[in-house]
């Protein structure tokens, strides 16, 4: 819903959603679990529902008029398993997604996501069941395999099996962590190119900035783009910015030309959201957000709350508190997560602010408007300083950047994207990883025996191949 509001209701209609990935047996078995993660109606899902009687209860996911398109996301090792938990989302949603590119460790301890991609059997076993038994799609999301050949022979695979639409992740399942690296774009041109023409190929990897979409499509020929990290960071990634001149109040734009959306703005939405729509009722009455150009109102006192008020940085934290039934709504629990995503550069600029932020438990909306108001005065004091002295913000300098820019290229070097993503710490913007060698070279990662004799034999080989060509 943050995503969708800064959208127009044109470009916001080609927004798909999809799901976190749902453990499909957990989902089944666990009704505890499945009331966590998925309401669609307010009574819960205590069994699935039959998709010719419409529930008089509905609620948030899969709303026809608050959440769709909607794609829920599953991971599952087991045909059975995975058909019995689309059963309780099928009347919810517009396509049940297989995950086939998860590569964290969880993952491979229970024998899910990218760790299911040599068993090919298997896999065309758990979309076919879907492709047989369900009335909505079946789509599938996957990584790059060590070859194209062998990418593309896999996702032939997975389209034979009854996938409508396949998601390819341009990474192969060994990158993620200081490892990730970038997408390979190549790959999933060198699929649309060789795979039959009316496949529905969506692109994922690389994707930044607003921009990054664009570049996405004309260089994959992919059919759309999915951003998951990159929207965390900044959900105002789909949303076309506002014309010069036209920025309001919640668009912050530098003498450069760079801006993007204020943190501030998009934090106050999110709030709002939850008070319309979790909570159910009208959020407080806001004074409009400041603007250096604009006189200010005098703003009414305010009165700490009792989870936020003037707790030192020697105190310890307050105790947790019970959550009473509705807290355990997973648009609450993950306000936490979702803020720290988002303020990131504030939050490590601001630690109090951070603090603030940590010591905020799930439904503890006061503690939460508490942060708001310090997210305000922080990104006040940041509009007012860079008016003061603007060149201190503007084309940052990385030290070492220009010499980095010139000797390495975009597959060893961070420098160029950090230099064109970056904006003021109160400007939403997304998080740049450094690639495996800057990381490597900071310490941050170290290569297991098997890497360092891969790297060995790689060097070998460079050596070889240079002396030979100076012969």
């Amino acid at each position: 819903m943050l995503t969708r509001s800064f959208m127009s209701p044109e470009s916001s209609e080609n927004l798909l959603a999809y799901t976190p990935m749902l453990h499909a047996r957990m989902f089944t078995e666990t009704p505890k679990f499945r009331d966590h993660h998925f309401q669609p109606t307010r009574s819960g899902l205590s069994s699935p529902p039959k998709a010719e009687v419409p529930p008089p209860d509905l609620y948030l996911d899969g709303h026809p008029e608050k959440d769709r398109p909607l794609f829920v996301q599953f991971c599952a090792n087991s045909p059975d398993e995975l058909l019995e938990a689309a059963r309780y989302v099928e009347p919810f949603c517009d396509a049940v997604d297989l995950n086939l590119g998860c590569p964290q460790g969880i993952a491979r301890k229970g024998n899910y996501g990218a760790f299911l991609q040599e068993d090919w059997d298997l896999i065309y076993k758990l979309i076919n069941k879907l492709h047989l038994n369900l009335d909505v799609p079946v789509t599938a999301k996957m990584r790059i395999l060590e070859s194209r050949e062998k990418t593309l022979e896999y996702a032939n695979m997975i389209l034979s099996a009854g996938a409508s639409v396949i998601t390819v992740h341009g990474r192969q399942r060994e990158q993620k962590g200081h490892k990730t690296g970038l997408a390979d774009w190549s790959v999933l041109r060198y699929l649309r190119a060789n795979l039959p023409p009316d496949t529905v190929i969506f692109a994922n990897g690389n994707i930044l900035r607003h921009e990054d979409i664009f570049s996405c499509l004309e260089e994959t020929g992919a059919d759309g783009v999915m951003s998951a990290e990159g929207n965390l960071y900044d959900p105002t990634i789909f949303a076309k910015p506002p014309l010069i001149g036209h920025e309001g109040q919640e668009y912050w734009r530098g003498r450069d030309g760079k801006g993007g959306y204020r943190m501030d703005a998009a934090f106050r939405r999110y709030m709002d959201i939850l008070y319309k729509y979790v909570l159910e009722k009208p959020p407080p009455t806001r004074q409009p957000l400041f603007l250096p150009s604009e006189p200010q109102p005098d703003a009414p006192p305010t009165t700490p709350n009792e989870s936020a008020k003037n707790e030192g940085d020697d105190q310890p934290p307050p105790k947790r508190k019970k959550r009473d039934k509705k807290l355990t709504s997973p648009n609450l629990l993950a306000v936490q997560s979702h803020l720290f995503h988002l303020l990131r550069p504030l939050v490590t600029k601001h630690t109090d602010i951070s603090d603030a932020l940590a010591r905020s438990r799930a439904g503890d909306i006061p503690a939460f408007e508490h942060v708001l108001q310090l997210v305000e005065s922080a990104v006040k004091d940041g509009l007012l300083d860079y008016d003061s002295d603007p060149a201190k913000y503007e084309d940052p300098s990385i030290p070492g950047a220009k010499e980095q820019e010139a000797s390495l290229d975009k597959d060893e070097s961070s420098v160029a994207t950090v230099k064109a993503c970056k904006r003021p710490w109160w400007v939403c913007q997304p998080y740049v990883r450094p690639l495996p060698k800057e990381a490597l070279e900071n310490g941050s990662l170290t290569l297991s025996k098997k890497d360092k004799r891969k790297l060995e034999e790689e060097r070998a080989m460079e050596k070889v191949r240079g002396e030979q060509g100076r012969k």
